[in-house]
């Protein structure tokens, strides 16, 4: 156990013999009780936010609204077909590698990525959904 690890542990015992009364509480128990786990969670979907907005200034929101405005169920039902077909893509590559023990498929690109990938596409689905993308 290192240091980060000890200094926790005490926070740690003091929350687990707690009932959690509102959101604030459950979270300081769960960051308490697994502090190395929340704060990697933290960190993963900082990065994928940056990796979002990095990807955004490249292609514009036009990639995932199909050049349409997004204003009829079509047009939503049509973005939200093609990232579930991008999301399918990842999944299929995930599979595969894991059937094949393979931690990657192309340099640089390894399965992690994929799996951040479909987080992505889940949550700039939802986005959509609520009509909410590229404004």
């Amino acid at each position: 156990m290192n240091i980060k690890e000890r200094e926790y542990e005490g926070v740690t015992s003091q929350y687990a013999q707690q009932k959690p009364t509102n959101d604030n509480d459950v979270i300081a128990k769960m960051e308490a009780e697994w502090p190395l786990m929340t704060e990697e969670f933290k960190k993963l979907q900082r990065e994928q936010y940056e990796l979002f907005l990095h990807k955004q200034h490249d292609y514009g929101p036009g990639n995932i609204s199909v050049g349409t405005q997004l204003q009829t169920p079509e047009e939503v039902k049509l973005s939200l077909t093609g990232l579930w077909f991008r999301m399918n893509d990842k999944l299929q590559r995930v599979k595969t590698l894991l059937m094949n023990n393979r931690e990657s498929a192309v340099k640089d690109e390894p399965l992690e990525d994929a799996y951040l990938d479909v987080s992505n596409y889940g949550i700039m689905a939802t986005i959509v959904k609520k009509g909410l993308w590229g404004k």
